[in-house]
């Protein structure tokens, strides 16, 4: 898959170092993969959870933060959307 919106990542990696694992783990994962649905992403994150209009939820650092992305799984591509703390996703409207 194709990420796109990582600067989005890199400026929140850069505020919250802690994230810097396993963004970065996240993000060599996805650039291997081609999803072609929704279970493609639920067999390798079993705590993925999804929202209309094909966004996804992953849980980063133990559910500490969170990162919304939308798939357009037909271009093979994901958009990060919003990446942020747990306190700050419980007050966002998606």
């Amino acid at each position: 898959m194709r990420i796109l919106g990582l600067p989005l990542l890199e400026e929140f990696k850069q505020k919250h170092a802690d994230s810097r694992g396993q963004l970065d783990a996240w993000q060599s994962d996805v650039e291997r993969e081609h999803w072609h649905t929704p279970q493609d992403i639920k067999r390798r994150y079993r705590s993925a959870d999804f929202l209309a209009d094909n966004r996804v939820i992953f849980n980063i650092k133990g559910n500490t933060y969170r990162l919304v992305v939308k798939v357009r799984y037909q271009n093979g591509l994901v958009v990060v959307e919003w990446v942020g703390t747990h306190a700050e996703y419980d007050k966002k409207k998606f």
